[in-house]
């Protein structure tokens, strides 16, 4: 078995999203959107602050030599840029937000429109499938590449501003997620781990809350994602040989 526990920078591509509630049924097309890493500081070896950076987490099983089952939550985090003016579809019938669209457009740039992040955060948990070969080795170093794919739930904590109302901030399956993943292992002493890994996938989100209370309110959104991560780790022996 195999413990992993590493940092990521993520990029997306640009997204529809659609908002639908009692009032409004509207869509902003092609919006950008980035990742907010932590600035470097102690939060990232802290253990009671560890939630706070983009983060990874692994356990994986190797069930045969070479093919490992892989566990993971991927932590990653979400932000609309506020600079920015982007076409508007649809209707809204509260006078003062759909005065805010001009010429089919609305400027984000003004926060009483809308705020929209999943910063605690953009959750991906999934479950994978890596196959693994050794392209080195000698008495106290292996480096082991490895390649693979997973599937999963989107378990987001969106943080979303929709019209003046309260933000909302709660963890929701949201949707689902899919990857490939690709990375390197340098294995020190048969035990420590250190792993560089990429990856890309697709993530699809149909369910996002935008209010607190029990309205219809909802948002969707569909984008492509890219992923670096970094850490280290620890490989063990579940039995004796």
């Amino acid at each position: 078995m195999f413990v992993f526990y590493g940092w990521n920078r993520g990029a997306f591509s640009n997204s529809d999203i659609h908002f639908k509630g009692n009032d409004y049924d509207f869509q902003l097309n092609n919006v950008a959107a980035t990742d907010r890493p932590t600035k470097f500081g102690l939060v990232y070896f802290d253990p009671a602050w560890f939630t706070v950076t983009q983060y990874n987490f692994r356990i994986g099983y190797f069930i045969k030599d070479n093919l490992a089952l892989v566990l993971g939550i991927d932590h990653m985090k979400y932000v609309m840029n506020q600079n920015q003016t982007v076409d508007f579809s649809g209707t809204i019938s509260d006078p003062k937000y759909a005065a805010m669209v001009q010429n089919g457009q609305v400027n984000l740039a003004d926060e009483k429109f809308l705020t929209f992040e999943h910063t605690d955060g953009l959750n991906y948990e999934n479950l994978g499938l890596e196959k693994y070969k050794n392209i080195y080795s000698r008495k106290n170093i292996d480096i082991v590449w490895s390649y693979g794919g997973g599937l999963g739930v989107m378990f987001p904590k969106s943080n979303v501003k929709l019209f003046g109302n309260e933000r909302s901030d709660r963890f929701h399956v949201a949707g689902f997620g899919a990857d490939a993943r690709t990375n390197i292992n340098f294995v020190f002493w048969n035990h420590w781990m250190a792993r560089v890994e990429a990856k890309a996938g697709y993530i699809n989100m149909w369910d996002i809350k935008t209010t607190l209370n029990n309205k219809p309110d909802k948002a969707s959104q569909n984008f492509v994602f890219g992923q670096i991560n970094a850490g280290i780790g620890y490989t063990f022996n579940t039995k004796k040989k």
